[in-house]
């Protein structure tokens, strides 16, 4: 029999699920992150803002398995991780929701939700999908999402974009997903649509899931997010949660304000000479 002294001490609940300490990239001499460091937790959306070549990509691509890291640690439930590929961050409960959404426009949506892992019946030669189970997994899970789909058969193309959103996350959340990465999930959206998704990631907050929303539109990230880091040409800029930022703060920091005022002050120079 285990012994109190033997038996291992509970997870802290507090602690975060995903620690990154003083990460950085290189791709020869070109510095893509460069001691980059935040906290993920779970039931938490952080959001990572920045422009193009910020280093958002990157970012991602070291968590979800793409990218090794040259420099610091990534931590996941207090232990060091390195993941080979994506499949092993899928395995350790990492998921991430690109803009394509790895959707199959003409398949219907059920099969757009399984892609491969469908539950079957049956046993030896006779094994099959379980088609009746299936649509009705993958109808509820979307039911948890917010999403009503009366017809599972329908392709996942006629769908519109904050829809498509909803079965890819809900995909993951349903396989297991802790962390959910979700790359600019809004970018191409109006602002009705841009909205519904917005619900969708608070409804995987509230389900105990970890967010990360990459995106560079600020005004998305502060309804949501529970922690904002704006990247800078693969540096940190800042990385605060939602009590210590306002929503002008972080559309400042977004915009890059010094830099801002800077050029303003050189174009009144140069309309005054």
């Amino acid at each position: 029999m285990t012994t109190a002294e033997q038996r291992p001490a509970p997870r802290d609940s507090t602690a975060p699920l995903l620690e990154i300490r003083h990460v950085s990239k290189f791709f020869g001499n070109v510095i893509a992150l460069k001691e980059v460091s935040t906290e993920i937790h779970a039931g938490q959306v952080t959001c990572v803002l920045g422009d193009n070549g910020a280093g958002k990509s990157t970012f991602i691509k070291i968590l979800s398995g793409v990218h090794h890291y040259d420099e610091g640690r990534v931590l996941m439930d207090g232990e060091v991780v390195r993941f080979a590929s994506p499949r092993e961050a899928k395995g350790a409960g990492i998921a991430t929701v690109y803009q394509d959404l790895a959707t199959v426009p003409l398949m219907p949506i059920w099969r757009n939700f399984w892609l491969g892992s469908e539950p079957t019946k049956g046993w030896g030669p006779l094994r099959r999908i379980d088609i009746g189970n299936a649509k009705r997994i993958a109808r509820e899970e979307l039911l948890k999402m917010g999403i009503d789909i009366r017809n599972p058969d329908q392709p996942v193309g006629t769908l519109s974009g904050g829809e498509r959103q909803a079965v890819a996350i809900s995909r993951a959340v349903y396989f297991g997903a802790r962390l959910l990465i979700l790359d600019e999930p809004t970018s191409a959206l109006g602002v009705k649509q841009a909205g519904v998704v917005l619900r969708y990631i608070v409804a995987a907050k509230e389900r105990g899931v970890g967010v990360i929303l990459i995106t560079h539109n600020p005004h998305h990230a502060f309804p949501v997010g529970d922690r904002f880091m704006i990247l800078n040409r693969g540096r940190t800029l800042t990385d605060r949660p939602k009590g210590e930022i306002t929503l002008d703060e972080l559309v400042v920091a977004m915009a890059g304000g010094a830099e801002l005022q800077a050029l303003t002050h050189e174009l009144q120079k140069d309309r005054e000479q």
